[in-house]
């Protein structure tokens, strides 16, 4: 009982002191969350009813990942240039027809284009919202900012993959009109509220940092976040798994139906959304940045290890729990590191390179990953998995010793 209550405790202090519009932006960022069906079930959609091999149904889903990857440079450099605000609205207005024409395409190379171009609209509202999580937020709560953000984004994650199973047991074309539908709410709420709304401006912070913006003027010129970015792409390649072969994986291996792939993949959302704030409040105040990096990608890597003896139903979500308690510990100190090593006149740079780590391992995660599980079995990708988690942890103890 003592532990329930020091839980409760530290969870209800990870909220205080957030600002109104924080907890709006998440608001936001879990309504348009709550539609995004289509990617998880993307995999098995072309595999089921496209009946496209597992590596072409990999080639799609990488074209997802080329079009974050020019969403993410693009919304970050436009994000510098017009601020925040318009790239949002842009960005979840512009997504709508092409979640309403994408069901139309049904060849492989007409499926790629469609997919890019989604992706691309998509993924400008990442580091637009990120650098609008850093504006709102007290300099003090930056972390636990972006834990709330993703506590959000993670609740809806876990509602739409679930709600998505039922709808794609029906017809996956209600998948791509409800992202629609959800897109035009989070984005009418999002222009209703922060419309002229002013935000934080950390002068003192700009001040003490002016000597690091004669030498960096922009992320992509910054050697040692460069090499913290690129830990960071081979962290997601792993990670991303969850988006891509696992489902297959769910699927073929494990043989379970959509409905219980959709209720597996959301219980990845409420693990995060029960613990992440939590979680993050504790591990900020008792471990060091590189710890956290550190920890959480081990936490990666045992997600994967555990699947190589076993794939029963226990197994299955303890998989998910490792990979979601990875996921609390990677994800909000990423950007936090992000965040630190920009001003505000480039943080769209950095919150868009933080995107573009992510974006690679969507080209990367489902076009390696869906090779390796056809040509040499599921069991061979989680061992390189494993492995590729552990250069990572080495190579954030280094790197993190010069951020």
């Amino acid at each position: 009982m003592n532990i329930l209550k020091q839980y409760w405790q530290n969870y209800i202090s990870a909220y205080k002191g957030l600002s109104k519009a924080t907890w709006l932006l998440a608001l936001v960022m879990f309504i348009n969350q709550s539609g995004s069906m289509v990617l998880p079930f993307l995999g098995v959609y072309m595999a089921t009813v496209l009946d496209f091999s597992l590596q072409n149904a990999g080639i799609v889903l990488s074209m997802f990942g080329v079009g974050s990857i020019l969403g993410s440079f693009i919304g970050g450099w436009l994000t510098d240039q017009f601020g925040s605000f318009k790239i949002q609205v842009c960005s979840l207005f512009g997504s709508i027809p092409f979640f309403l024409i994408v069901p139309l395409f049904n060849t492989f190379e007409n499926l790629c284009v469609a997919i890019f171009f989604l992706s691309l609209i998509k993924e400008l509202f990442r580091p637009a919202n990120s650098a609008s999580v850093s504006f709102y937020a007290k300099p003090e709560n930056i972390t636990r900012a972006f834990s709330l953000n993703r506590m959000a984004l993670n609740l809806g994650y876990s509602i739409g993959p679930a709600i998505g199973g039922f709808l794609a047991a029906v017809s996956y074309n209600f998948l791509f009109y409800a992202n629609a539908c959800m897109s035009f709410i989070a984005g009418t709420l999002f222009i209703i509220y922060f419309k002229n709304r002013a935000g934080n401006a950390p002068k003192k912070v700009i001040a003490e940092k002016a000597a690091t913006v004669a030498k960096v003027k922009s992320a992509y010129t910054d050697g040692v976040f460069l090499i913290f970015s690129f830990f960071i792409a081979i962290y997601a390649f792993c990670f991303f798994q969850i988006l891509n072969t696992l489902p297959l994986f769910y699927k073929n291996v494990a043989f379970m139906n959509e409905k219980e792939v959709g209720l597996l993949m959301g219980f990845n959302g409420i693990v995060v959304f029960v613990l992440e704030m939590a979680l993050v409040h504790f591990a900020e105040k008792k471990f060091t940045l590189s710890a956290n990096m550190i920890i959480g990608s081990l936490f990666c890597g045992a997600a994967f290890l555990v699947l190589i003896p076993s794939h029963s139903q226990l197994i299955l979500f303890s998989s998910i729990f490792l990979i979601s308690i990875s996921e609390i510990l990677i994800m909000p100190f990423a950007s936090t590191v992000a965040v630190n090593r920009s001003l505000p006149a480039n943080r769209g740079s950095y919150m868009g390179l933080n995107g573009i780590s992510f974006s690679i391992a969507f080209i990367t995660s489902p076009l390696l990953g869906t090779y390796i599980a056809e040509n040499f079995g599921f069991t061979n990708l989680w061992i390189v998995n494993c492995t590729m988690i552990a250069i990572t942890s080495i190579g954030f103890y280094f790197i993190m010793k010069k951020i």
